[in-house]
């Protein structure tokens, strides 16, 4: 008794501050209107008199859509609704509100997206010229995450001259897209609610539940009662549905039970929240905290009224989902981006959400130095394709960020940032070749698309040493000066583990903490403390200090090229190190280059010998046989609604720059400016497609597996980033 007391004690102070004005809840339909009513009394019951006298009841404004209610509640004309992630995302970047809780389901914030069907003969990959339904425009799970998986596989074209409204209207034969509109009217063909020239009397296609196929239960009920091929919809909307019939479509065109949407979905995204006024937050969240503390599943007068059921009102989802465990109060304002996530929000601008979409052919390529600015820069000159824009970031971890935010577009990236960039929900677009018969390979046309990743040659792993340093051999490097192309470099950083580290990592198998302790001193740039103090930074910008030990060009030691440069000392002889980890190619070019740049003149290819994992020495040309293991190729990476128009732009770009080859400017060669593998590894023979390999193809299990275990135990600022899940909200 005396928490009603308290909750209605504080309600009343709350309600107090808006001078008796009632709480505006926005409703869509007469089911939500009847339970609206119902929370309202049952909410005056349980206050004290003077709370009752402060505050009155909650008062149910009626809207005819989702986005109806959104202009109301800024208009001041109500004051709050729950909504779906996608509306969420339009409430708060078009119109101006604000998020104040989230619905929180069984497994965490967020649903599954799922695509059923009752055909048995129905797979992912050929829906064109079917009949769908989708939950509703703009819905995670009904419209976003779905068209988002399309667009990535290139299963659903989507022409540069059109809106995405035409491809989708091209693409299924008639559907019934809740909010869509009438421009298209195919896009409602499906639908069944009623029509009326009169706006609040017309649910004809509309997003509210007097459209019999809204929301993802109505587009299961246009699938069951036989108006589609296949619906759109979320996995909760299908929990209790145990006709065996019907079939989840895979992304790897198979199809699977109801029950295993976990393994068989189109994408996770977010659920639903509650949006208000940036005006009324407060009042907003102190009057969920006392409903959710009386009607909330653990609520003190759940017998009374229960917030997250809808039985009682010959419906499903009234007002609040019936899934949903509690609402996840957010006490201070959260930016959309850690409420949505990253990925979903960079989906909605892909889709047009923000009125952006692939008109905008603008290409934003990740630069890490001033040479790759340089570089691409010149590389925007010579090309006629899509308008390519250089984004400067600090190393390629900071790219993987910018991509991931929708600060940049694409870069390339070696086998272990390609790791780390698929964690963090980038995919794969194409991948360096380094074969010769690559004009065979990057012919237009269907063979391109099958590509096997079994066809991509890999570069190696090894272990150089000056031949004067006789009693140096991989057995014996604990205790030296090292130098490492980079932080997680896959030669430098990675394989390199298994002949230095090891096992021998004491009681942390932090990979960092274990070069800590192995070496002496070292340059592996992007680290810190002793594996920094053979690096010596940059001559061109700024103070040497400030580029000291940088994951860029801009340390003279980073790379390839730098790591031999850190092997031979500065032009005074000082700053060297005892071994150099780097991969194989080049080797003999960068030598060479060493000589033109007056860096180490006196230094021949012989002078040079590999450490082999036998403890042997050979010439640094019996790399095939004396290395430290295979490095998968680089990949170019994206977030996966923009893939179709990043490899449109490289295959352009790439048949533009062949029919110039005699040009000075190349795109797989660095020389020019002074470096070594800037923006491609110069072992590059042309771009493949890899889309449809995904880049745990590419990267291969052996590697997955040992990157696997280095991340794991690894601490990463990068990984913290690209961990964080708004799905796990609890």
């Amino acid at each position: 008794m005396r928490q009603v007391i308290a909750a209605g004690l504080m309600l009343a102070s709350v309600l107090s501050q808006i001078e008796g004005k009632k709480f505006r809840w926005c409703v869509l339909s007469d089911k939500e209107q009847r339970k609206c009513a119902e929370f309202s009394k049952a909410l005056f019951a349980v206050l004290t008199p003077a709370a009752q006298r402060s505050y009155g009841k909650v008062s149910c404004v009626k809207a005819y859509s989702t986005l109806d209610c959104i202009n109301k509640i800024r208009a001041n004309l109500a004051d709050a609704i729950s909504v779906d992630a996608g509306d969420v995302y339009t409430a708060t970047k078009s119109y101006g509100l604000t998020v104040v809780a989230k619905e929180i389901y069984p497994n965490g914030a967020c649903i599954f997206a799922v695509a059923a069907v009752k055909d048995k003969t129905i797979n992912i990959r050929k829906l064109k010229g079917l009949r769908s339904c989708h939950g509703g425009v703009r819905r995670t799970a009904g419209w976003n995450l779905p068209l988002g998986f399309l667009l990535f596989r290139n299963y659903l074209p989507w022409k540069e001259d059109q809106s995405l409204n035409e491809a989708i209207n091209d693409y299924f034969s008639a559907s019934c897209i809740p909010g869509i509109g009438a421009t298209l009217p195919k896009l409602c063909s499906l639908c069944k609610g009623e029509k009326s020239y009169v706006m609040s009397k017309n649910h004809f296609c509309e997003t509210t539940d007097n459209e019999p196929y809204f929301d993802s239960e109505g587009a299961f009920s246009c699938l069951r009662n036989g108006d589609a091929d296949v619906a759109f919809l979320d996995h909760m909307a299908i929990n209790n549905v145990t006709d065996e019939s019907y079939m989840l479509l895979c992304p790897d065109g198979s199809q699977a039970p109801l029950t295993d949407f976990r393994n068989c979905n189109l994408g996770q995204g977010p659920g639903h929240a509650i949006v208000t006024r940036h005006t009324f937050r407060r009042i907003a969240l102190k009057f969920l905290t006392v409903s959710q503390n009386l009607f909330g599943r653990q609520g003190t007068e759940l017998q009374r009224f229960n917030l997250f059921d809808s039985a009682a009102y010959n419906g499903k989802n009234v007002l609040f989902r019936d899934a949903t465990q509690k609402l996840l109060l957010l006490a201070d304002e959260v930016d959309v981006n850690q409420i949505l996530g990253l990925d979903y929000v960079a989906l909605m601008k892909g889709l047009g959400h923000e009125g952006s979409s692939l008109d905008n052919s603008v290409v934003r390529w990740c630069c890490i130095s001033a040479a790759e600015l340089r570089k691409c820069e010149d590389w925007a000159l010579r090309i006629k394709s899509d308008p390519l824009v250089c984004v400067r970031g600090v190393s390629a971890t900071e790219c993987i960020q910018k991509i991931k935010r929708d600060e940049a577009d694409a870069m390339s990236l070696d086998a272990s940032h390609a790791f780390i960039a698929g964690k963090c929900g980038l995919v794969a677009v194409a991948a360096e070749y380094y074969g010769e018969n690559c004009s065979a390979i990057a012919a237009a046309g269907e063979a391109a698309t099958q590509f096997q990743d079994k066809e991509l040659e890999p570069v190696y792993a090894v272990v150089v040493a000056k031949k004067a340093s006789r009693n140096v051999n991989i057995h014996n490097m604990a205790g030296r000066r090292s130098c490492h192309s980079y932080l997680y470099s896959p030669a430098g950083w990675l394989l390199l583990a298994r002949y230095t580290i090891g096992d021998d990592r004491n009681d942390s198998c932090d990979f960092n903490q274990g070069y800590h302790s192995y070496f002496w001193k070292s340059c592996m740039p992007g680290s810190d403390g002793n594996l920094c103090k053979v690096c010596i930074g940059g001559e061109d910008e700024g103070s040497k200090a400030t580029k000291r030990c940088t994951p860029n060009h801009n340390e003279r030691y980073y790379g390839n090229m730098g790591s031999l440069r850190c092997l031979v000392g500065d032009v005074e002889g000082k700053s060297f190190g005892d071994v150099a980890f780097m991969e194989h190619y080049s080797l003999l070019q960068n030598i060479e280059n060493l000589k033109l740049t007056g860096w180490a003149s006196d230094w021949n290819p012989s002078d040079f010998e590999l450490l082999c994992p036998d403890g042997s020495r050979v010439p640094h040309t019996e790399w095939k046989d004396c290395n430290l293991g295979a490095v998968p190729p680089n990949i170019i990476m994206t977030r996966p609604v923009i893939t179709t128009k990043i490899y449109d732009f490289l295959i352009k770009s790439q048949e533009t720059l062949q029919l110039h080859s005699d040009s000075e400017f190349q795109l797989f060669q660095s020389r020019r400016y002074g470096e070594s593998d800037l923006l491609f590894k110069d072992a590059t023979t042309c771009l493949v497609p890899a889309i449809h390999l995904g880049y745990k193809a590419i990267l291969g299990e052996t590697f997955m597996k040992m990157a696997e275990v280095a991340f794991n135990c690894t601490n990463s600022d990068i990984l913290r980033f690209c961990n964080q899940d708004t799905c796990n909200s609890r």
